[in-house]
């Protein structure tokens, strides 16, 4: 793989204008459905969700998604503008959290096992520490250290376009993980100066399983 592709110059949209001209006009319904405040349709959605993906950008403007995923129902709906989100143990690199602190805009997207609509949530966030929050959030009677409270800006509902061409939820689909390396393998080999032993990788492997085991609830 090259890293030296040539993107042709008269063929890159310069604004906004440009982009436009080229594809039909928004449709009325597709322009309207962007709300102000959660409804009791995109609430029901939320509180069926054990997955969403949270973007945030960097200082420097460097954008970040971070998966995040709890039985269902682990973000919490305050009220009709604010969402709760626990921070459950991870890497600890922080990136999301680091993001916030600097610039609190955030997108989430929540999906629903079997279903193929998302839901779209634009907002601020601020990370707190508040005990009766986080006691809201307490699986197996561990606590996350701090949440991340939303404050919405825009929601609505996406339409089923892109998980019906990628087929998501298709078992027929669904492919054998065994044929790539396991996550500590690749990484190894990404960041490391000499090979790692196939005795080695085993008792690696072995060891993220058991920290899962430790870890997570």
């Amino acid at each position: 793989m090259s890293n030296d592709t040539v993107l042709k110059p008269e063929f890159l949209i310069k604004d906004e204008a440009q982009l436009r001209a080229l594809f039909p006009p928004t449709h009325e319904i597709a322009a309207k459905k962007s709300q102000p405040q959660l409804d009791k349709y995109t609430v029901e959605f939320i509180k069926r969700s054990p997955f969403i993906c949270m973007g945030t950008q960097s200082p420097e403007g460097s954008a970040d998604v971070s998966p995040r995923g709890d039985p269902s129902g682990f973000v919490k709906v305050l009220d009709n503008k604010t969402l709760l989100i626990p921070d459950r143990p991870g890497n600890n690199r922080l990136d999301t959290q680091a993001n916030i602190l600097s610039n609190p805009a955030v997108g989430l997207l929540f999906m629903v096992p079997g279903f193929e609509d998302t839901v779209r949530v634009n907002g601020t966030a601020q990370i707190t520490t508040d005990p009766e929050l986080l006691e809201q959030m307490k699986v197996n009677n561990r606590l996350p250290l701090v949440a991340i409270v939303v404050t919405v800006d825009e929601v609505f509902m996406h339409c089923a376009k892109a998980f019906r061409r990628a087929k998501l939820w298709d078992q027929n689909q669904i492919q054998d993980r065994s044929e790539m390396p396991s996550l500590p393998k690749i990484v190894l080999d990404q960041i490391s100066e000499k090979p790692v032993s196939d005795a080695e990788m085993e008792k690696i492997d072995a060891d993220l399983e058991d920290e899962y085991a430790r870890t997570m609830y």
